[in-house]
């Protein structure tokens, strides 16, 4: 019976502020980018920080981007790369990245 009641509390507050839900997920974005993708790029929402992969764009540069959206990002972490690992998220781990990425949007 409690967890039922802290699941509706949770879902009622997320649908009263879908911003509480949004925290969760980018907080949990950026803990999978610190543990996944932190080894080659910067995750940082420092402007002097520069990734330890010369050729891995920050996670800033990449928000910035005027063609970075939601769509883009998440065919992106679907594909393969040359450049790249073939990281296998699931799709709410996907979407949790994708989040922190465009919370450092400027």
């Amino acid at each position: 019976m409690r967890h039922g009641a802290g699941l509706l509390l949770i879902t009622t507050l997320a649908l009263l502020d879908p911003s509480a839900a949004d925290a969760a997920d980018i907080a949990e974005g950026a803990k999978l980018a610190r543990t996944i993708c932190a080894a080659c790029h910067s995750i940082a929402d420092d402007p002097g920080a520069r990734s330890a992969v010369v050729d891995a764009p920050r996670f800033m540069d990449i928000a910035a981007a005027p063609a970075t959206t939601e769509t883009s990002l998440k065919v992106f972490l679907q594909s393969t790369h040359k450049t790249m690992p073939n990281f296998i998220l699931s799709a709410v781990e996907r979407d949790a990245v994708v989040g922190y990425i465009l919370s450092l949007r400027k």
